[in-house]
């Protein structure tokens, strides 16, 4: 069986009030757990891991309004994962499209109120979609 390759990059560390519920959603995004703790998850899927935590008290808090977290996805399968969640898509505004800072981009409502970008270089992407 050949050696797993580590995932080379920074990745975020994402409190959430209700762990299972968020791992479900990261798993209808594409990811599968790979590792961690009762407390804390491993998710890995699309070229880019993410980790997530029970929320608690303090510093890992995650108010009920205006959730300061985000994510950010960087990978060419922004249309894939995009169509796999067309319901969470923020609408109007993250809406699938090329925007003008250079990013084929969408954005989803996450768990707790996260904010989930998913995005590609457009001078990268095949320009008709």
């Amino acid at each position: 069986m050949p050696e797993t390759v580590p995932t080379v990059g920074a990745f975020a560390i994402v409190p959430n009030n209700d762990l299972p519920g968020a791992v479900a959603f990261w798993e209808r995004l594409g990811f599968a757990r790979a590792g961690g703790a009762p407390e804390y998850v491993i998710m890995t899927g699309w070229g880019c891991e993410v980790h997530l935590t029970q929320a608690g008290t303090g510093p890992w808090r995650v108010p009920a309004e205006h959730n300061p977290f985000g994510v950010y996805l960087r990978t060419p399968d922004v249309a894939a994962i995009a169509a796999r969640v067309d319901d969470l898509v923020i609408r109007p505004g993250g809406v699938l499209r090329h925007r003008e800072w250079g990013l084929y981009e969408v954005g989803i409502a996450g768990p707790d109120g996260l904010l989930v970008r998913i995005g590609w270089p457009s001078r990268l992407m095949d320009q008709t979609q």
